[in-house]
């Protein structure tokens, strides 16, 4: 059996069933080959309008299941993840790009982790009781906040819908979906099918691809309390201020430019090679690229040398023709807002160490050496395999660069001297610190956000933060009998 045989799937969209979607459906393409891999039903908003009413009704069912029940479905979830891992994997291969190492980690780590942990979730302590100076019981307790609306990014399709979806699913709420629509079927028709293998009751989760008109939608919608967005910082502040006009939550994750720190100590080969996959991995479409390599001054012309071999050494080509480390972009758009800003760094005085070309959608992995701090790869997120390097003479210095951005999402620290990197961490803002690692790192256990433009803090994994991002807090006293008031 296979998760995607359902007659005509291609055809539809998932709303609590197999139904299909008002909007006009279109091609689901394969990025390294330009091959269609598929028809999606594209939905519209008068979809999402059905969709949340049906979810708002099923919402209450589910949430009164005992809490074992719907760990039983996050568990099964989770088997049926590891079952169909390549085929699950094949498809976010095919359908964004990925290269199979990646692709395995979001079958297993996307899928099945994220809905082991909100299992686990589904039995965590949800309250407390309060002290009260008056005669009466009094404790708080969590409720499910409701319909949940997910807006999914493509480059990493399963993790980032996952991370949201399974532990809003385990706190008793219904979800709504809205996957990026060109990883429609690897980031949200197959997340559908597992659930709808593992018994989650018709309703609880509709997946409407869709474009900005839905998300829209969804945002405004007023039965819609809570958001949570994985995406652009330009999306996410528009999806802030609207938001705002209904009082609703908002959990963002947006965008990064983040500093790999390499001092003076470090060990020059393991830090070229964690530098090259921080910025290389996934094609560089990652929120938490190393966008910036901020590397002592001894070191710097060695460093970026071995970090333009490592590039140029890089294979790239369709993932699904072998084990190569970087696959396409994901789409023309994509690849020509990358090559613009490196041809623009370029001119503003950056010098081409590696790369900066491309044949199709395979963009070359690339190295920028002496890249002035006025040019667009050291100001701006690229989201491509771009690796500009700066140099610093002294730990001021460096910590002064690190804190030189609106962003404030990831900081890797390279260094032999493990205290010197703690110290300089703490003078930088930031959400996520890798004393000796990349800046690309994440667990389906640990909070995960960002702060300035990168997002509004740690809002996605553990049990603290998921408690938070998709449970309301109540009040409630109880008291033997009605007290008498003077009135």
């Amino acid at each position: 059996m296979t998760l995607l045989d359902a007659a005509d799937w291609q055809e539809r969209i998932f709303s609590g069933g197999w139904v299909k979607g008002s909007g006009e459906p279109y091609d689901s393409t394969e990025p390294a080959t330009g091959k269609t891999l598929g028809r999606v039903g594209a939905a519209s908003p008068a979809d999402l309008d059905r969709a949340v009413a049906h979810a708002q009704q099923a919402q209450r069912v589910w949430a009164a299941v005992p809490y074992v029940e719907r760990a039983q479905v996050l568990r099964r979830a989770a088997a049926l993840f590891e079952r169909h891992q390549e085929e699950i994997a094949e498809w976010i291969v095919r359908e964004s790009g990925a290269p199979q190492l990646f692709a395995d980690t979001q079958a297993t780590d996307g899928g099945a982790e994220e809905c082991y942990e909100a299992a686990a979730l589904a039995a965590a302590p949800f309250g407390e009781v309060l002290r009260s100076a008056q005669d009466r019981l009094s404790f708080s307790r969590r409720r499910p906040v409701g319909v949940v609306g997910v807006i999914s990014p493509f480059n990493a399709p399963m993790l980032l819908a996952m991370r949201a979806v399974a532990p809003a699913l385990a706190l008793g709420n219904a979800v709504v979906l809205k996957p990026d629509p060109r990883t429609a079927i690897c980031g949200g028709v197959t997340i559908a099918r597992v659930f709808e293998e593992a018994g989650l009751p018709e309703g609880v989760l509709h997946v409407l691809p869709g474009g900005a008109a839905v998300g829209a939608a969804l945002v405004d919608h007023p039965r819609v309390p809570v958001i949570a967005f994985t995406g652009s910082t330009r999306a996410g502040k528009a999806i802030a201020a609207a938001a705002a006009q209904r009082l609703k939550r908002v959990h963002l994750e947006l965008g990064g430019n983040s500093a790999l720190v390499v001092l003076d100590d470090a060990d020059l080969d393991k830090a070229v090679s964690a530098g090259a996959f921080g910025s290389f991995f996934n094609a560089g479409q990652v929120c938490m690229a190393a966008g910036r390599h901020l590397v002592h001054s001894s070191i710097a012309e060695e460093y970026t040398a071995r970090l333009a071999e490592h590039a140029d050494a890089t294979p790239v080509g369709d993932p699904m023709t072998g084990m190569v480390l970087m696959g396409p972009m994901i789409d023309e758009g994509q690849l020509r807002a990358v090559h613009a800003v490196v041809s623009d760094s370029v001119t503003a005085g950056a010098r081409l160490a590696a790369g900066g070309t491309h044949e199709g959608l395979f963009y070359r992995p690339t190295v920028l050496a002496d890249v002035p701090l006025t040019a667009r790869a050291y100001a701006e997120e690229i989201f491509g395999p771009v690796a500009p390097v700066v140099t610093f003479q002294d730990l001021d210095e460096a910590a002064r660069l690190a804190s030189d951005s609106e962003y404030g999402l990831s900081l890797g620290i390279l260094t032999r001297d493990v205290a010197k990197g703690l110290a300089l961490a703490d003078r930088i803002p930031t959400g996520l610190v890798h004393i000796n690692d990349q800046t690309v790192n994440d667990e389906s256990t640990i909070p995960f956000g960002g702060v300035g433009d990168s997002g509004n803090g740690s809002r996605h994994g553990g049990a603290a933060a998921n408690l938070e991002a998709f449970t309301e807090q109540q009040w409630v006293t109880v008291r033997q009998e009605i007290p008498r008031y003077p009135f």
